[in-house]
C-alpha cells in the first residue's frame, strides 16, 4: 500500500511538471499588456450621472466594470475604504466614482463633461 502511495504522488509531481505552461517573466510581456488598465464605475442605477457615465462609456467603447452601490452592499463598503485610504471625504460624495489602476476620480457636479473628458482621457 506504501508502495502504491508513493507511486501515485511520484506520476502526480512528474506529469505536472511536464504538463505545466511555462510562465513568461512580466519584463517579457509585451507592452500593451503591461499597460492594461482597469476602470471600476460605482454608481447608483437611481443616479443619472451614472447612466450617463455608463451610456458615455459605452459609446466610446470603454471597458469598464459597474457596481450598483445601493444594491451592492460589498461593493459599497469597498468604495468607502478606498475613498478613505485616498484621504476623499465621505461628506460630499459625489456619484459616479470611476477607479482607473488605483486612482479614484469623483464625478464633478459642477462640470459633468470635464468629468466625462477626464474618463475618456485617461483610459
Amino acid at each position: 500500500m506504501k508502495n502504491f502511495i508513493v507511486m501515485m504522488v511520484f506520476v502526480f509531481i512528474i506529469t505536472n511538471v511536464c504538463f505545466s505552461q511555462i510562465k513568461q517573466p512580466q519584463s517579457e510581456l509585451p507592452i500593451s499588456q503591461k499597460e492594461i488598465k482597469i476602470m471600476i464605475v460605482y454608481g447608483s442605477d437611481t443616479c443619472h450621472y451614472c447612466l450617463d457615465t455608463k451610456s458615455f462609456l459605452k459609446e466610446n467603447k470603454k471597458a469598464f466594470v459597474y457596481y450598483d452601490v445601493d444594491v451592492n452592499m460589498d461593493k459599497q463598503k469597498e468604495m468607502i475604504l478606498k475613498l478613505q485610504k485616498s484621504g476623499i471625504s465621505l461628506d460630499n460624495i459625489s456619484l459616479p466614482i470611476v477607479e482607473i489602476n488605483g486612482i479614484l476620480i469623483m464625478n464633478d457636479v459642477d462640470n459633468f463633461q470635464g468629468f466625462l473628458n477626464i474618463l475618456i482621457s485617461k483610459k
